[in-house]
């Protein structure tokens, strides 16, 4: 017999028991009796597990306190913006302060015997051409980064081919999302002088044989590319590279920054020197506009013998977003940083574990320094506000705010826009034509917002037919403007560092026998002075005076001799390595 699906014989059922009802407010449990096992592994389980959590979470909240303790800490010195009210406490003792302490006309003096030191190294590079066979083989790269990278990418590209014995086609510039400038080779140098001043050393062609454009579709950049690491010696190119170009016949690298290593044999180091010092020459339409911003520089400094300084200010809106510092722009600042960052570079200041310190970034020193500050600190040094200054920059960051200390200061300030008409800078910028009204001051001209092409005297106003927008320029060719004064300069101000003040330092040093007037400032000991609101002018004289005197005698420390390993580069330190290339120059 079957009940509710369960089987019954004999009065007795096969379904198993139901469940005893259970309270609804105070449920029965059983008691369960733990074996010793288990027992001792919830032992184990309190001390290994349970306690160690508890240890872990003790830390944390000491550290957390610790660090809330040390969060209220005064700031560390030099790591607060305070410049701009710093400027204002000293702007009564500058102005009364105008007596020059250094002399332009014979600022830059040194001792003769030091130029016995600079031997030229001998060796079989020692004024002879290499004479490089001619090649099949062709090795073609693309350059990256701004004007001096790419010049480094050449001049690196140059000791390649002579290294392999290849032929050079002509160097790709790379279009970087930061720079945006499509300029090629031929809109910066001089295609026909670079080709023939390297010949007997380096073959470069324009382009590749039709043959092998054919192969790869007309199209280089179907040509495989060959991933090299950075600073690669001689023995990678030669034992990696080499045989690959050989079986292929043509090799590609990109991109080609800092892909060759400092130390390199000694008549390979010689081609970088022979491109650098003799074959890179800067296309006509550069050198004619430079040409002219010199003289005109030279006409505008008479009361300082035609001697002038060039200051290149990295203040532009990308170096200060890319230093991760912040300035007095508040909130607003930082957004539009943090917004900068992102665009140009993506996560790479995103990435989980990264932590921004603006303010150990300027006590370290890593902080672009900004106009005022420079302006004080050229003042402090003895320049007097009669001295003429050049300044090589891109398009200042908030300039119009920014720039008006540094023109109180040194009101004979110029820039190439300053310089130069807007139809001599057509070539390099895009101009959108129309009509502004504006005055035409020296502030306006620094600033770069617009220039005055024609003035109506009878209402007051300006006209002009075309307006720049620095947004707008090839960049590099800007920069190869800046290059050109800066190398002519008395004195030239670098603020930080990169590939533009290493370039022009050694260029100018090349130029010069090994010596030319540099002046590199501590930027960690002068953030800590201009965040002392009890420091007095003459104390901040007397500290910039010193600098300067530092300065002086770092600025003439020259390698002696060649190392075996040198940690030092050609591009800034020529000597004594260059000077092997003086049977070169003629």
């Amino acid at each position: 017999m079957t009940t509710n699906g369960c089987a019954t014989e004999n009065n007795i059922s096969s379904c198993p028991p139901s469940s005893p009802r259970r309270h609804a407010v105070f449920p029965i449990r059983r008691r369960r009796h733990l074996t010793k096992t288990q027992i001792h592994f919830r032992r184990n389980l309190f001390y290994f597990v349970l306690l160690p959590l508890l240890y872990i979470s003790g830390a944390i909240m000491c550290f957390a306190r610790f660090f809330s303790v040390l969060h209220t800490h005064p700031a560390l010195p030099g790591s607060v913006y305070r410049s701009p009210e710093m400027f204002q406490r000293f702007w009564t003792d500058i102005q009364s302060d105008n007596s020059s302490t250094v002399e332009l006309a014979s600022l830059w003096r040194y001792d003769g015997r030091r130029l016995k030191e600079q031997k030229p190294c001998t060796g079989k590079a020692n004024g002879q051409k290499l004479g490089f066979q001619e090649s099949s083989f062709y090795l073609i790269i693309e350059a990256n980064g701004g004007l001096n990278q790419q010049r480094s990418s050449i001049c690196n590209a140059v000791a390649v081919a002579g290294l392999l014995n290849a032929t050079l086609v002509l160097p790709r510039f790379e279009y970087n999302s930061v720079w945006l400038d499509p300029s090629e080779f031929g809109d910066i140098y001089d295609v026909d002088h670079f080709i023939t001043t390297l010949e007997g050393h380096v073959k470069v062609v324009q382009e590749l044989p039709h043959v092998l454009m054919e192969k790869y579709n007309y199209n280089i950049s179907n040509v495989p590319n060959f991933r090299v690491q950075a600073l690669a010696s001689s023995n990678y190119y030669l034992k990696e590279v080499y045989p690959i170009l050989h079986e292929q016949g043509v090799v590609r690298i990109a991109p080609f920054a800092s892909r060759l290593a400092m130390d390199v044999p000694l008549n390979i180091q010689m081609l970088r020197c022979l491109t650098n010092y003799k074959a890179l020459r800067f296309s006509p339409p550069i050198s004619t506009l430079a040409k002219k911003l010199v003289d005109r520089m030279i006409e505008k400094s008479k009361r300082t013998g035609g001697k002038y300084i060039s200051v290149h200010l990295r203040f532009e809106e990308d170096m200060v977003a890319f230093s991760c510092c912040s300035y007095d722009g508040g909130r607003a600042e930082k957004f539009r940083m943090d917004s900068i960052r992102e665009k140009g570079w993506k996560g790479k200041f995103t990435r989980p574990g990264r932590v921004i310190r603006p303010d150990l970034n300027r006590v370290n020193g890593k902080c672009p320094l900004t106009p005022v500050e420079v302006g004080m600190m050229l003042r402090g040094m003895g320049f007097s506000n009669n001295t003429s200054i050049y300044l090589a920059s891109g398009p200042i960051y908030q300039a119009e705010r920014n720039l008006a200390p540094l023109l109180q200061m040194f009101p004979l300030l110029q820039t190439k826009e300053s310089l130069a008409t807007p139809y001599e800078l057509a070539s390099f910028m895009e101009l959108k034509h129309g009509h502004i009204s504006t005055h035409s001051s020296i502030l306006a001209k620094a600033v770069n917002l617009f220039f005055i092409s024609a003035t109506n005297a009878s209402n007051g106003k300006s006209s002009c037919s075309m307006v720049w927008r620095p947004d707008l320029g090839y960049s590099s060719r800007l920069a190869a403007l800046d290059y050109s004064v800066s190398l002519q300069s008395e004195v030239f101000v670098t603020t930080q560092g990169g590939n533009f003040p290493q370039f022009v330092m050694g260029h100018r040093r090349f130029l010069n026998g090994g010596h030319s007037k540099t002046i590199k400032p501590d930027k960690r000991k002068l953030v800590v002075l201009l965040q002392d609101t009890n420091l007095s002018w003459n104390a901040f004289k007397e500290h910039m005076e010193e600098m300067l005197e530092e300065s002086d005698h770092a600025g003439m420390t020259v390698p002696k001799s060649r190392k075996s390993h040198r940690g030092s580069s050609i591009y800034e330190y020529p000597f004594p390595e260059c000077s092997s290339t003086a049977g070169l120059w003629t």
